[in-house]
């Protein structure tokens, strides 16, 4: 590495440090009960916790109720906030917790058989049923982006909460699966297990809209 790259590296890693200071300030004051420090702490986070729970929630309007809960949270929790990992860190968790609380709460219109949309297998281990060809070709072909968008987001909103918030978290926002089982509260086998469940029943979503068998 040259020198104009050392000297990058330790300007970014020197304004990363500052930043992490002057947020341990902050939370500290806020802590203490000061509401401008409060405010300046939800005008640095508001934009990505409004993103994340969107993604879980999936309408504006639950979505903006959801942030309100979650900085209300941080205004009565905040204390409990202990410094092991980033604000940022301990934020997104509370935030992923509120937004499946509520999903949990809803009423679901109609039930949905996973295993309706789940390949089905013989006692020797084959498919019952085998596409004649891989109908993930015709995708591109046969619907158009935004058909595809509108397919995705109606077929997660048809999966359990939990199964909803471990695809999301995993292939929506790059989470590691560690961290998905730490902020749900689940192990990691039973995270590997819900997130392969899951792609199925949205891969089987598909292939049935297009007209082939979901297997």
């Amino acid at each position: 590495m040259g020198q104009r790259g050392s000297t990058e590296l330790l300007h970014s890693t020197a304004k990363s440090r500052t930043s992490y200071d002057e947020e341990r300030v902050l939370i500290q004051q806020v802590k203490a009960g000061d509401y401008g420090a409060f405010e300046a702490i939800f005008r640095q986070h508001v934009t990505k916790v409004y993103r994340q729970a969107f993604k879980l929630i999936g309408n504006e309007a639950e979505t903006e109720e959801v942030v309100q809960e979650v900085f209300l949270a941080v205004h009565q929790k905040v204390k409990t906030f202990r410094g092991e990992s980033v604000f940022s860190t301990w934020l997104y968790r509370l935030t992923t917790n509120v937004a499946l609380s509520r999903l949990r709460k809803r009423k679901r219109t109609k039930e949905v058989l996973l295993d309706d949309y789940l390949p089905r297998f013989q006692e020797d281990g084959h498919h019952e049923v085998r596409p004649v060809f891989n109908w993930e070709n015709e995708l591109d072909l046969r619907l158009e982006k935004q058909e595809l968008h509108r397919l995705i987001r109606e077929a997660l909103e048809e999966l359990p909460p939990l199964d909803k918030a471990v695809i999301v978290l995993s292939d929506l926002q790059g989470i590691p699966n560690r961290e998905i089982g730490e902020t749900l509260g689940v192990s990691i086998p039973a995270v590997k297990a819900r997130l392969h469940r899951a792609r199925l029943f949205l891969r089987g979503k598909l292939a049935v809209s297009l007209g082939y068998s979901p297997s």
